[in-house]
């Protein structure tokens, strides 16, 4: 029998967190946040999904496993301890923020969107304020989890724009379509693939970078389309790293429907690449009219129904005719919207008004 190592270190941390826990111990005042993990990447690790923003707000809220005085979780990295954690949280007086970003629904979940979501509505309930990342992160949450019972608002995600930054030139080469995130949908990528092999049509020194996960093999689509030659499987890399990949890129491929607050597309923006999507979900809101282009599609919850490659591929070409227009324009719209300080500055805000409510 094969033993998973890592899988039972987390678990044997998490027992000699709770028998902590568990242990009678004065309170101490202050703040000290847990993020319902006993770990959070370290500066510069790989990241995926929530893990990444818990890395930006440790830096300044660091993680405090067993003396907390406020709970934060997300959606999109539950703990597995969530039931016990939020009535540890609720017999301590301890606030409980959600970060709320998104939800399942028929499109992609199908017959276990209920199941999936029962862990969400059970945070969204028990929690005293709620972020949601976008205005459509609120809608979608309303439609499948129901309203909050705590206070809430929209906070976008955020980038750190002295990290993430333009080249000092563009890729000489090109131009580079960037396909970034984790393809965790099989349609992502297919999607992207075709949609490149249509821009090769007026753009033949076009090349492709696809970027993190993939859960279906790409080979057999790139043979294909004949792709062998243009493009280039980048992989996972260490969040330190992403800069250097993203600036590699001229324009940002999102083929994602119904993204909720992409990381991917801000910090895209913030190194100056315009971005090229499906017109739905919370990308809509991070790109607005000036950085990008997004292409209209069906748009609903029972079925996930991306724009066609021509469509997409017909984008990327208006984009390319003023690149340098939407490049400076994305730039401009991470720095005065996304930056990560004022994001940061927020949580800290909302943490103390929790704290002095609990009193």
């Amino acid at each position: 029998m094969r033993i998973d190592r890592e899988r039972v270190g987390r678990y044997t941390t998490a027992a000699s967190r709770w028998l902590r826990l568990l242990l009678p111990a004065r309170a101490r005042p202050g703040l000290r946040v847990f993020y319902g993990h006993d770990r959070v990447p370290e500066p510069g690790e790989p990241v995926a999904g929530g893990t990444a923003k818990f890395q930006r707000l440790a830096s300044r809220f660091p993680n405090s496993p067993t003396d907390f005085t406020l709970l934060y979780v997300s959606t999109t990295w539950l703990p597995r301890d969530l039931r016990p954690l939020l009535g540890l949280a609720r017999r301590r007086h301890a606030p409980i923020v959600l970060n709320q970003n998104g939800v399942a629904y028929p499109g992609w979940a199908g017959a276990a969107t209920e199941e999936l979501n029962r862990p969400y509505r059970r945070a969204l309930l028990a929690a005293d304020h709620v972020l949601y990342q976008s205005h459509f992160c609120k809608r979608a949450s309303d439609a499948f989890l129901g309203e909050p019972k705590g206070s809430w608002e929209v906070l976008y995600n955020a980038v750190d724009v002295d990290h993430f930054t333009p080249a000092p030139e563009p890729p000489a080469d090109g131009p580079v379509l960037l396909l970034g995130g984790d393809q965790t949908q099989e349609y992502r990528l297919e999607l992207a693939l075709r949609a490149f092999a249509r821009v090769l049509e007026s753009e033949p020194g076009a090349r492709l970078l696809v970027t993190g996960r993939l859960v279906s093999p790409a080979g057999p689509l790139i043979d294909e389309l004949g792709l062998h030659e243009q493009v280039e499987l980048v992989g996972r890399y260490a969040q330190r790293n992403a800069p250097d990949v993203v600036r590699r890129g001229h324009v940002l491929l999102h083929t994602k429907v119904n993204d909720p607050c992409p990381s991917a597309v801000i910090e895209a923006m913030a190194c100056g690449l315009p971005v090229v999507y499906p017109a739905s979900g919370g990308t809509v809101e991070l790109v607005g009219d000036e950085a990008g282009v997004g292409v209209p599609h069906p748009d609903g919850w029972d079925r996930d129904e991306p724009p066609a490659p021509e469509e997409l591929a017909a984008a990327v070409g208006r984009v390319l005719t003023d690149l340098p227009s939407y490049a400076a324009a994305a730039r401009r719209r991470a720095v005065e919207r996304f930056a990560l300080g004022p994001w940061l500055d927020r949580h800290s805000e909302v943490f103390a008004e929790l704290l002095a409510r609990m009193r």
